[in-house]
């Protein structure tokens, strides 16, 4: 027992990667400030369902979030920090889906700081993520989630191979009204294409 709850410790550390301009890791309790800053403006906040009214709230989430990855059923969180500065700039969620699928399918979800967008730090942070989703753990399909009037999502999620796979009219009550849904798919034999 000892043996394997200290692999899955490791494991969480572990879980970094390092791209051109980003290191990536998971979310730690010293981000909350950092995260409450972005996520907690109007403007970022339109499109997410966690909207911290104080500190406390981003406290909630990061214990609330698995410890470990490729955990089926759980929201993993990593962090996006600017190389050299190590400027928190944004987040990522991976959902490992609760299917009968043998936790082939996971969900992505992502949050960047209004002063860091359009730069190309979510596709980096994506890109990263995603090949290690289909080629290290054989992930068979990857989802997002997304707001039809989310347009800088949805190019995003086009400019990284994503296909619209449905439109759901009004089927989420979301921040007090009915909204639309869009999903987008990535199936791991069009990543390596």
């Amino acid at each position: 027992m000892f043996a394997f709850f200290r692999f899955k410790v490791i494991q969480y550390f572990l879980m970094e990667f390092t791209t051109k301009r980003l290191n990536i890791r998971p979310i730690r309790i010293e981000d909350k400030n950092a995260l409450y800053e972005y996520r907690s403006d109007p403007e970022t906040y339109k499109y997410l369902s966690f909207v911290p009214t104080e500190v406390k709230d981003v406290e909630e989430f990061i214990h609330r979030c698995s410890k470990d990855f490729n955990i089926q059923g759980t929201w993993f969180q990593f962090v996006l920090l600017l190389k050299g500065s190590q400027a928190l700039i944004g987040d990522v969620g991976v959902h490992f889906l609760d299917t009968e699928s043998e936790n082939k399918q996971v969900e992505i979800g992502y949050t960047l700081n209004p002063a860091f967008r359009n730069n190309g730090y979510a596709n980096e942070a994506l890109t990263e993520i995603i090949d290690y989703l289909f080629t290290s753990l054989k992930k068979h399909r990857v989802t997002a989630s997304v707001d039809p009037s989310n347009i800088s999502s949805i190019r995003l999620l086009e400019k990284l191979g994503f296909r619209k796979e449905a439109h759901f009219k009004k089927s989420l009550f979301f921040h007090g009204k009915w909204v639309d849904d869009v999903v987008f798919a990535l199936l791991s034999e069009e990543w390596t294409k």
